[in-house]
């Protein structure tokens, strides 16, 4: 009888081993401020809430606020299978895949509904495919505006830039600013903060959500919101490693790609009310607080068309092709 129950405790032992053997553990990085309400932070956590109540042997740890992988260093993680997920501002990668400059070139995305019509363009057909090819895959959209802020004074129309050291997050945005007088320091978001504490940026290009997450209404004078004329909109969406997502099982493949339907879902509602939070987060800051007129924008666009566009048309493999089949968007 003794030796019957301790078979059977050691069957059960051995039993509770498979079962916690079976559960796959995927890790998510990403560089922004966890547990604060960001909602690139709240999509990929959706992702692992809902695949865990999945129940199909599949569990997400989420590594925030840069604490497993430094912002630049995702996009090579991701796509060689070191990193199995990550919410990414895919320009970030433009120096590997320099078509992706197109993900936040100046003025492409007028606004959240246009962005919507974007997603479903051969345009991004044609930006999921590089991804894909590249060893990712994208699983959720997510596209953020974004405006400017300053130490000196506010931006507005491309002569107010002049002599300032700025922060614009990608290579056409960067070729637009120089074009127009500024000199450029280039870092992901996530340090913006401290160089401008430090002095080594004036000014910076970012979205509405980090401008908030950030806390960058601590450092400066002028706010300038996007507003009814946005010129900076950036394509960050989450990523799977396809090598990872291609291992798993059916059952756990449609459970992500749920999971990551519900985030986009979500974050569709809330991206269009960070403009909004991050107004009234840098006026109660007493940062003054202004947005583009048409001029101001159709002024901008100007120098844009002779600096990033032409640039990307030209240099840019396929660019002059993508910018088109982006710009028959309406």
């Amino acid at each position: 009888m003794k030796k019957k129950f301790q078979f059977a405790v050691a069957a059960a032992c051995l039993l509770g081993a498979a079962t916690v053997s079976a559960q796959t553990v995927l890790r998510a990085s990403h560089q922004f401020p966890g547990g604060q309400g960001d909602p690139r932070d709240e999509m990929v956590q959706i992702i692992a809430r809902e695949v865990k109540a999945a129940d199909v042997g599949l569990e997400i740890q989420v590594f925030p606020g840069a604490s497993l992988y430094k912002p630049n260093e995702q996009w090579g993680a991701v796509t060689r299978g070191q990193l199995d997920m990550t919410a990414f501002p895919l320009d970030y990668a433009s120096g590997r895949v320099p078509q992706f400059s197109a993900t936040l070139m100046p003025g492409l995305v007028r606004n959240y509904d246009h962005a919507d019509r974007l997603n479903k363009s051969e345009f991004m057909d044609d930006i999921k495919a590089l991804v894909e090819k590249s060893g990712a895959i994208v699983i959720a959209d997510a596209w953020l505006a974004g405006g400017f802020a300053s130490k000196e004074h506010c931006i507005t129309s491309p002569d107010t830039i002049k002599g300032q050291v700025i922060r614009a997050a990608g290579p056409a945005f960067e070729q637009m600013l120089a074009a127009a007088g500024a000199s450029i320091s280039s870092m992901p978001s996530s340090e913006i903060y401290t160089a401008m504490q430090t002095g080594v940026l004036d000014a910076t290009n970012t979205s509405n959500d980090s401008f908030v997450s950030y806390r960058i209404y601590e450092q400066v004078k002028c706010l300038t919101a996007p507003g009814e004329n946005a010129l900076w909109f950036m394509y960050e969406p989450v990523i799977m490693s396809k090598k990872v997502f291609d291992g798993l099982t059916q059952e756990q493949r449609d459970a992500i790609m749920a999971a990551a339907k519900k985030a986009e879902e979500y974050f569709v509602a809330e991206s269009r009310k960070g403009e909004q939070r991050m107004i009234d987060t840098f006026t109660e800051a007493g940062v003054e607080v202004v947005s583009m007129s048409k001029e101001d924008f159709d002024a901008w666009m100007e120098v844009a068309r002779e600096s990033s566009y032409k640039n990307f048309a030209e240099k840019v493999k396929g660019g002059d092709e993508l910018l088109e089949k982006a710009l028959a968007v309406d």
